[in-house]
């Protein structure tokens, strides 16, 4: 029996569900029942039958399953898969915000550690973080962890006054405008597609900024046939697997998450024989960071 084979069959036994984002292997993506970006993933954690999910992604991705869903197992790969940019915030300083400022939002994005998310008011992901903060009426906005998409969201939301954070992500933030305007001369009919994690410099060299979702979704409507791609890798995938007819490049410096690269088939048909890996959540936790999550939720229909 393959180990594709043992774990359809251990699905039915242990009625599990795979879920996994854009950014893990493509031997991962092809085994797993659902994927997408972190929103996607988040909605789609909420309407599952199943009672165990797999989440094929980095541990604050199956943090937000399980707030979401705490009468569900849910079970990570690969534990030591972690996201740097979740811990770059701190709840001292989401306090002293707060005494400063008397009508503010803590806004979090999603790639958060659950700690961060219980002294929250709301969570966002790239995909929706301009429509939510726009939606709140709050005027002071701290948003967290991330630097990057929180000026991109304050340049698209200029009735707001934002205090920023320091964090960011060491993937996006790397990517330097040099190597783009190489792989522009290379490639001159090429549209440059970047993600908001991306700095300032990078996204004014763009064509598009937008979440994973959100530069698959434009690669197929433009009109052009090649792109340079300013996110993490394990996106090709699902672009070429979209559209076999378009080409799709990146920096010499190619963009890669090593965290999300941890996980294995290998590693999922192990959590699936023996349990291991199950997101533990205290009560407590677990339902003051689902709050955030719900609101998003909310007010992302």
């Amino acid at each position: 029996m393959t180990v594709r084979e043992e774990i359809e069959q251990l699905k039915r036994e242990k009625d599990a569900v795979i879920l996994a984002h854009y950014y893990v292997r493509p031997e991962v993506q092809e085994l797993a029942d659902y994927i997408g970006d972190s929103f996607s993933l988040s909605r789609t954690a909420v309407g599952l039958k199943e009672q165990t999910i797999v989440f094929c992604g980095v541990s604050f991705m199956g943090e937000s399953a399980k707030a979401l869903n705490p009468e569900k197992t849910v079970l990570m790969p690969d534990a030591h898969a972690d996201c740097a940019m979740a811990h770059m915030a701190d709840p001292e300083k989401i306090s002293r915000v707060r005494e400063t400022y008397d009508d503010v939002a803590v806004v979090c994005y999603i790639n958060s550690t659950t700690e961060l998310k219980r002294y929250s008011d709301v969570c966002v992901t790239s995909a929706n973080a301009v429509q939510i903060v726009r939606a709140l009426p709050n005027k002071n906005i701290f948003f967290i962890p991330d630097k990057n998409l929180a000026h991109f969201v304050a340049e698209q939301v200029p009735e707001k006054h934002f205090i920023f954070n320091d964090g960011y992500c060491p993937v996006h933030q790397q990517m330097k405008t040099e190597e783009i305007r190489k792989a522009k001369a290379l490639h001159p009919r090429a549209e440059v597609l970047s993600h908001p994690e991306c700095t300032k410099a990078v996204l004014d060299m763009s064509d598009y900024v937008g979440s994973t979702s959100g530069i698959i979704k434009y690669a197929g409507e433009s009109s052009a046939h090649e792109f340079i791609i300013c996110t993490e890798d394990g996106v090709l995938f699902e672009l070429q697997k979209r559209y076999p007819e378009k080409k799709f490049y990146f920096t010499d410096t190619e963009p890669v998450c090593e965290d999300m690269k941890l996980i294995t088939p290998e590693k999922i048909l192990h959590v699936l024989k023996t349990g291991e890996n199950e997101v533990i959540m205290a009560g407590e936790l677990c339902e003051e960071s689902r709050k955030p999550l719900e609101e998003m939720l909310r007010l992302a229909k």
